[in-house]
């Protein structure tokens, strides 16, 4: 394959809400420039980029897959990450390597909640956009409303660089305001150019001349002469938007039709024109391997080597396959590496460029190109590979926070050890995915982005590591805790011939503030209990509080004073005050108004308008308190605060209410007292599991 410099690559990542047409606009993409001979579809299966049965039987994008094609004389690397919700931890990684975002928008529906995620998680990562105005050729379809959403959603930065002439089943013709051309499609794809019609004139013109004045504010000598001469140079135009791409100053909105590829070639030459090649961003910034001293490499061929894996995938009959971007230096097979975020040593095999499943090997790979190498031994998702004369860490890519939570048990008795080698291998896949075994709750506990991610991690396990599990609800965390004070004496005499056991403490529980934990306070004077066991008195107050009290769940926000006690000179030992202060503690804990507190998480739903009311009559109903609305571009963001008892499976009942149009994001805040009602039913469920197991 020939070799490509850095300013000659791009790399693009096809990003938007499901069903917008990603997929085919990649089939568009390599039939156009003639990677492939004939368009596959979604329905029969024979896509490109998705490859997997699990895509092919769903009919939609799981993971991130990668392309590339080849346009007049630059090679542009394809990044195609899911849509769906569930699936959008692909995003995160994606997003870490490309150097421009194209938005996929939805003539029909326009902006939809999707779109407005991907966009921000492109935003986090300064990456350069570029709107694409898809599926023109459907009953329905509006231009003009659809560029309207997307400049209420995203500024007047978004200034369109196509005029769709006739959008809806006949979509054919578009006007490019570079060009001042109209570009009209036949049957057979061939493209034709021609002179504007009249009644087009006047609004191309107008048009024209708000892409110009886009371009020149971006520039102080540009606005200058512009002002000036009232116009720019097409070659003014085209070096001024080309910088305002990269500097994320100009959002372009070009339109087409990816299922008839109407568009397409236009898309591609706009990208080799337009489109920032890697070597833009001048430098890449990372630190030294363990401290923070920052490191910085040019970005190119014949500096330094940094090597940053974005995905980790495992591919049947070859092992596990790393994705990757070279930022700096040049990729050899047959070299040794160093991974500097393990701090380990990698020999690098064959390395490959991607199309879908289809590998061609290379044995080398410049600065700003992407691609994929197999069987690196201790090598995963985010990690910096570089050479150990000159190390590097690249910073590392921040995967969304799970918004579903459930339990596995295995349905055959000895599978543990199998599951948690299986999720940990998952996980190294998929980093979005959380994994833990809770020593408290007595359960493994995966979470991730929605119920059909962890329908996929279950379905993996069975299939590549032969477990079967069952998802079931997890336990809650719940804590103890106290609202009054309490003190008195506690001890504990036991005699049973010879020597015998004494411990005699006095205690004093009191609350503390939420989050405060515990705190022991030593008060005894004179000796009264040797200072020799007053450690053993803490540890027994420690046991008590981790067992529990009312109900089992771990005691927190506690302060215990001893204050007074006695001791035998030939009795006493650390176990009887061990036991001595447990026996007085979960006394005066019962008699100190104890409360049951439960994890309270914040919730942020991001809804359409016509929805608003039902999802927050669900969070009322969930005992949520709705503590704020706001307006985030054409949606409202509802802030709740909600029983984590509450969110079982939530993401999926918010996608019934929104017909799929919500999203949800949640994190942890605090914990609050559970209402006295749930409190009784969780101290009587204790108390029957105790009964049946004495």
């Amino acid at each position: 394959m020939k070799e490509y410099p850095t300013e000659k690559i791009r790399n693009i990542g096809l990003i938007s809400h499901a069903t917008v047409g990603k997929t085919t606009l990649a089939e568009a993409i390599l039939f156009t420039a003639g990677v492939t001979n004939r368009m596959g579809t979604i329905d029969d299966g024979s896509t490109v980029s998705d490859y997997h049965p699990d895509e092919i039987e769903r009919k939609f994008s799981i993971s991130t897959s990668l392309m590339h094609c080849f346009w007049n004389d630059h090679k542009i690397n394809i990044v195609d990450p899911p849509g769906y919700p569930d699936f959008i931890g692909e995003v995160y990684g994606a997003m870490r390597v490309i150097d421009t975002a194209i938005v996929l928008v939805n003539a029909v529906a326009g902006i939809e909640v999707g779109t407005e995620t991907v966009y921000k998680i492109a935003d986090q990562n300064n990456v350069a956009r570029i709107f694409f105005v898809n599926r023109l050729d459907k009953e329905h379809a509006d231009f003009d409303k659809t560029v309207n959403s997307i400049q209420e959603s995203f500024g007047k930065k978004a200034v369109p660089v196509h005029l769709a002439v006739n959008p809806g089943e006949a979509f054919n013709q578009f006007i490019d305001l570079i060009s001042m051309k109209l570009v009209t499609v036949d049957d057979k794809g061939k493209a034709t150019l021609g002179d504007i019609p009249g009644d087009w004139q006047d609004r191309a013109n107008s048009a024209r001349e708000a892409l110009i004045e886009s371009v020149a504010e971006c520039d102080d000598e540009l606005i200058e002469k512009f002002f000036e001469a009232g116009e720019l140079t097409t070659e003014e135009l085209q070096a001024g938007l080309r910088s305002c791409i990269a500097t994320r100053q100009i959002f372009p909105i070009l339109c087409g039709a990816a299922a008839k590829a109407i568009g397409v070639p236009q898309l591609l030459d706009f990208i080799v024109h337009y489109a920032p090649d890697p070597s833009y961003i001048e430098e890449v910034v990372g630190t030294k391997p363990g401290s923070d001293e920052e490191v910085r490499f040019p970005a190119k061929s014949d500096a330094p080597l940094a090597v940053q894996i974005f995905k980790t995938m495992s591919e049947m009959h070859l092992g596990e396959m790393s994705l990757f971007r070279v930022f700096s230096g040049t990729f050899q097979s047959g070299n040794e590496y160093f991974n500097s975020t393990r701090n380990a040593t990698e020999k690098v095999g064959q390395i490959y460029v991607l199309n879908g499943k289809q590998r061609s090997e290379v044995g080398k790979l410049p600065a700003g190109d992407l691609g994929a190498v197999v069987k690196l031994k201790n090598t995963h998702t985010g990690d910096t590979l570089c050479e150990k004369s000159n190390p590097i860490v690249l910073p590392e890519i921040k995967f969304p926070d799970p918004v579903i939570r459930v339990a596995l048990e295995p349905k055959s008795k000895g599978d543990e050890d199998k599951i948690g080698a299986g999720l940990s291998a998952i996980h190294e896949e998929d980093p979005s995915l959380s994994v833990a075994f809770d020593p408290e709750l007595h359960q493994t506990i995966i979470a991730g982005q929605g119920e059909l991610h962890l329908d996929i991690v279950v379905k993996r396990l069975q299939e590549k590591y032969n477990v079967q599990v069952e998802m079931v609800e997890p336990k809650i965390p719940y804590r103890e805790t106290i609202r009054g004070r309490a003190e008195g004496q506690s001890k504990y005499k036991k005699q049973s011939g010879g020597r015998g056991q004494y411990g005699d403490v006095f205690l004093r529980l009191e609350p503390l503030p939420r989050g405060s934990e515990f705190e022991f306070v030593d008060q005894i004077v004179g000796g009264v209990v040797p200072s020799k066991y007053i450690p053993a008195v803490e540890k027994g107050i420690r046991e008590a509080m981790a067992e529990g009290v009312i109900a089992g769940y771990p005691v927190v926000d506690v302060k215990v004073t001893l204050y007074d006690g006695s001791y035998h000179s030939v009795d006493s030992s650390d176990m009887a005050f061990k036991i001595a202060a447990s026996m007085g503690f979960k006394k005066l804990f019962k008699e100190a108004n104890p409360v049951i507190l439960e994890p309270i998480y914040d919730v942020e739903v991001v809804v359409p308008e016509e929805y608003m009311g039902d999802v927050m009559g669900d969070i009322s109903s969930r005992r949520g308190k709705i503590v704020g609305t706001s307006t985030e571009g054409q949606f409202q963001v509802i802030k709740a605060k909600v029983p984590l008892a509450e969110l079982y499976k939530y993401s999926t009942k918010l996608r019934s209410l929104t017909q799929g149009r919500g999203i949800h994001r949640r994190k942890f805040s605090h914990y609050e007292e559970v209402p006295r009602e749930i409190q009784e039913k969780l101290v009587e469920e204790y108390n029957k599991a105790r009964e049946q197991g004495s």
